[in-house]
């Protein structure tokens, strides 16, 4: 099951070359995790006043083609595999039916101290 989250390309996500910055489809990738984990009813804030945040471990990405000012993007998430406190999750920006960007991110739930904790019952579902 997978997720998909609609994003514009603004001026302000390209750089000289008229294209997006390679940096910024990490923002894209961002925003398409927080609106997946919110479509499961995770409330991050909540989480955070607890004392469970959610860290990046690992980025593994490919850009396979540029995406120009106003083109419409869905990023698309799924989960690739999970432990009981890391979740790994395939994500591709899409322009229709072509794939431009794709990543294997890996994410830890940590406690405040900075260790690692269960991921919450709702992503572990």
């Amino acid at each position: 099951m997978s997720h998909r989250f609609e994003t514009d390309v603004f001026y302000e996500d390209t750089d000289l070359s008229g294209f997006v910055y390679h940096a910024n489809y990490l923002k894209f990738i961002e925003r398409g995790r927080s609106a997946w984990a919110a479509g499961l009813g995770v409330d991050q804030t909540a989480m955070r006043e607890a004392g469970l945040v959610f860290a990046v471990r690992r980025i593994e990405a490919d850009f396979l083609a540029p995406a120009r000012l106003g083109d419409r993007l869905v990023v698309e998430t799924s989960v690739a595999s999970r432990t009981a406190a890391r979740m790994t999750l395939l994500q591709r920006a899409f322009l229709g039916e072509k794939v431009l960007f794709e990543a294997l991110v890996t994410l830890v739930a940590m406690g405040t101290g900075g260790r690692p904790v269960r991921l919450p019952e709702a992503l572990r579902s």
